[in-house]
């Protein structure tokens, strides 16, 4: 399913007024456009299986074992859900993600996941304290301004497997946290790099481009005229868009290498490396 030149357009219609503001920390920058994840996925030959007028759109890869839930309308916490079924020796996995989750971070995942697995990546925890985010012993980061937490536990399911749990939360006062805001869920069995794609994109210190009336996660946010004009925001999306699509396209052509499963280091192997 292409994005097409009418949806293209009306994405240009909308920007093309909303003065951008660059607004961080990005956990707190709020949803943002959620065509920066469905365009995305679209461009890489994603199509859309759920109801044309249903205000729920269900995205399902052109092999049919990956697909994305978008329910704005959800009555649960999670407005994004994403699952893989089952294949040959690979499990199955399932990742969720609130309402305010930025839709740009979002996009790194399921960018990762049409694309190749890299060759290397970073551990997780390593790139959050090189971002300034404090690691505890506890297989836990927490950013800077104390209001995003992501933490590695083991499944309880009984699978041996870590999964991840990210949550940004009103100041707690006296407590270690608020009031949920947003959170994240990813299943142990999930690919590695789809993981480190997440938190690498949600810790780095580039702003994000919001409109002067858009939602943010919260007052606390730092917003700033940013640099970049209306045209230049449609223009960044449509870019991306075409290197998504012939990404994909490559990706088709060329065997791809089983994923990693996403796995932890040890405390004591993360604080050797942080020495």
């Amino acid at each position: 399913m292409p994005v097409s030149e009418r949806q293209l357009a009306e994405f240009a219609n909308e920007h093309a007024y909303r003065i951008p503001f660059d607004t961080s920390p990005r956990h707190l920058a709020g949803a943002g456009d959620a065509r920066h994840v469905t365009h995305g996925l679209a461009a890489a030959g994603w199509g859309r299986t759920s109801d044309p007028l249903s205000a729920e759109i269900v995205l399902t890869s052109p092999d049919r074992r990956h697909s994305l839930q978008f329910d704005p309308q959800s009555a649960t916490s999670a407005w994004w859900r994403l699952r893989a079924e089952p294949a040959d020796t690979e499990r199955g996995w399932y990742a969720e993600f609130g309402e305010l989750v930025p839709a740009e971070v979002l996009g790194h995942l399921t960018d990762a996941l049409i694309a190749p697995p890299p060759a290397q990546q970073q551990e997780p925890f390593n790139v959050l304290e090189a971002a300034g985010w404090t690691i505890d012993a506890e297989k836990a980061a927490v950013s800077p301004d104390g209001m995003c937490r992501i933490r590695q536990r083991h499944d309880s399911s009984g699978r041996d497997a870590w999964l991840w749990h990210v949550e940004t939360c009103e100041p707690g006062y006296g407590t270690p946290m608020g009031p949920r805001i947003w959170h994240a869920w990813i299943d142990g069995q999930a690919p590695a790099h789809l993981v480190s794609a997440f938190i690498t994109a949600l810790a780095h210190d580039a702003p994000l481009q919001r409109g002067m009336f858009d939602r943010t996660a919260h007052h606390s946010v730092v917003q700033q005229p940013s640099p970049f004009t209306p045209r230049q925001v449609v223009e960044a999306h449509t870019a991306r868009l075409n290197a998504v699509r012939a990404q994909a396209r490559a990706a088709r052509r060329t065997p791809q290498p089983k994923p990693r499963r996403a796995t932890v280091k040890t405390g004591a192997s993360r604080s050797t490396a942080r020495r």
